[in-house]
C-alpha cells in the first residue's frame, strides 16, 4: 500500500521504522508537527519523525493545522491508500479523514476502551493497573472511539516510570502497526466495534496535576512520580523553591513521620505521607540537574522537623 505516516514525537520513530522496512509497502510522506523550540537555546528543530524522514528521504508536510487547504491538496495529490498514526499531536477534520481509501489508522497505547486520549500511559501507571497494551483502530471523529484492528499486551513493572512503559510499547507496538498494515492489504483484517463497556479518560497531565499531595497514601505518591517521570515531572516545594522528584521507593518501617516531614541521616532521605514514609532516591532542585536525594540532603542540610510542600 501507498501509506502516509503522521507522527511527531520519539515514540513514533520505531513504527515509522517497522513501515520502512517491512518492503511490503511504500512510505509516501510522513505528517508532522511543524519545528517546534528545543534545547537550552530554544532554537527551532524539526520533530524526531520529520528527522527520520528526512534521512530516509521521504518527503514531510508540517501544516500548523491539517485543515489547512494546501495540506488537503497535496494529501489527495499523494493517493494514500491508508496513513498510520502514532502520536500525530493535532486533530484530524474529516476532510482529512476521507482522503486515505483505507482511513487513518491509530496505534494508541492502551487496551481500548479504557484510557482514551493524550495520556493513556500515564493514567495507567497512576491508576495502578496491572496490564496495559496498544491498540489499532480505525480513526473516526470521536475521541479514540473507532473500531479496533489489533491488540497487544503488556505487563507494568512495579518500578516502572511512564518513559520506561511508553519505550516498551512503542518497540512492542511498531510491529503490531506493521502487521495491521498487512493485513488491511490483504483483506484479511477487518475492524471490529469497541466495547461500550469499560470506557476510561486519559487526559494530559499539567504541570498543576503533578504537584505531590504529601497526605495521600505512599502507594498513590509512589504512583503519581512514576506516572510523572519523565514528564511533567512530579514536584513539590522546599523553602520556598521547586524541587522534583526524580525517583521514590516506598519505605514502610517508618510509620513515625508525620505527612511531608523530612528525616535525612547520611545515606537516606525519608518523608512521611498519608501512610507510611517514601524513601526519595533522586531530585532536582530547582534550576540544578538531578542529583541522588542524600547529596542534596546534605547539601542544604536538613534540619530535624522540616517539612516539603512548605
Amino acid at each position: 500500500m501507498r501509506l502516509v505516516f503522521a507522527g511527531t514525537p520519539e515514540v513514533a520513530v520505531p513504527a515509522l521504522d517497522a513501515l520502512l522496512a517491512s518492503g511490503r509497502h511504500e512510505g509516501a510522506a510522513v505528517v508532522t508537527r511543524p519545528d517546534a523550540p528545543a534545547g537550552r537555546g530554544r532554537r527551532l528543530a524539526p520533530s524526531p519523525v520529520a528527522e527520520r524522514a528526512r534521512e530516509a528521504g521521504i518527503e514531510i508536510l508540517r501544516p500548523a493545522r491539517p485543515r489547512e487547504p494546501e495540506f488537503l491538496d497535496r494529501l489527495r495529490a499523494i493517493a494514500p491508500d491508508c496513513c498510520p498514526v502514532v502520536a500525530y499531536g493535532a486533530l484530524l477534520p474529516k476532510a482529512a479523514l476521507d482522503i486515505p481509501r483505507h482511513g487513518w489508522v491509530n496505534l494508541h497505547f492502551s487496551l481500548l476502551p479504557a484510557w482514551r486520549g493524550a495520556a493513556p500511559v500515564q493514567h495507567a501507571v497512576l491508576a495502578g493497573d496491572e496490564v496495559t497494551g496498544a491498540t489499532t483502530f480505525l480513526i473516526e471523529e470521536g475521541l479514540d472511539s473507532g473500531p479496533v484492528y489489533g491488540v497487544l499486551t503488556e505487563r507494568i513493572r512495579p518500578d516502572d516510570t511512564s518513559g520506561d512503559l511508553l519505550t516498551r510499547l512503542a518497540l512492542a507496538g511498531s510491529g503490531l502497526l506493521a502487521a495491521t498494515m498487512d493485513g488491511i492489504e490483504d483483506g484479511t483484517l477487518h475492524a471490529v466495534p469497541q466495547p461500550a463497556e469499560g470506557v476510561t479518560l486519559a487526559p494530559k497531565l499539567s504541570v498543576e496535576d503533578a504537584a505531590v499531595d504529601w497526605t495521600a497514601p505512599a502507594l498513590r505518591v509512589d504512583r503519581l512520580v512514576r506516572a510523572c517521570t519523565p514528564a511533567p515531572g512530579a514536584w513539590t516545594v522546599f523553602r520556598g523553591e521547586r524541587l522534583k522528584l526524580r525517583q521514590v521507593a516506598l519505605a514502610p518501617e517508618r510509620t513515625d513521620l508525620a505527612p511531608a516531614e523530612l528525616a535525612a541521616d547520611k545515606h537516606t532521605v525519608r518523608v512521611g505521607t498519608g501512610s507510611h514514609a517514601v524513601r526519595l532516591n533522586w531530585v532536582q532542585p530547582q534550576g540544578k540537574r538531578p542529583m541522588p536525594a542524600a547529596d542534596w540532603a546534605r547539601g542544604i542540610r536538613v534540619a530535624p522537623g522540616e517539612r516539603l510542600g512548605d
